[in-house]
């Protein structure tokens, strides 16, 4: 047991820290029973939990909207609210619960105008 302690702690002191939080979103993400985001495919309806990773918001001029990179562990997101130029509690790092239907847009996963979940910052 010792020594499985000590291994564990060995990795943890030599790992990548962006490793370290992928691992850390991934089992809180499974751990509140979402659904994984590299099993979503185009058209699924989907209810995800994961956390922000970077957040753009645009000028009201250009009417671009707020787009946020979301992570669950699993894979990448995109989430794009179309006409606004701000959302309070939308900030790189904060926990959130989405739901939505994926779009893909080059290649990559979209949720546009998805209904969220701000989940308390104590977390």
């Amino acid at each position: 047991m010792a020594s499985g302690l000590i291994k564990r702690l060995g990795q943890m002191l030599t790992e990548d820290l962006d490793t370290v939080d992928d691992h850390r979103i991934d089992r809180q993400s499974r751990a509140e029973a979402g659904q994984r985001a590299k099993d979503c495919c185009r058209g699924d309806k989907v209810t995800m939990v994961g956390e922000l990773r970077s957040v753009q918001t645009c000028s009201k001029a250009s009417h671009t909207g707020v787009l946020a990179e979301f992570f669950d562990g699993s894979d990448t997101v995109m989430l794009k609210w179309l006409g606004r130029s701000r959302i309070p509690g939308i900030e790189p790092g904060r926990r959130i619960t989405v739901t939505g239907r994926v779009a893909t847009v080059d290649g990559m996963k979209v949720i546009y105008n998805p209904y969220y979940e701000l989940h308390s910052t104590l977390e």
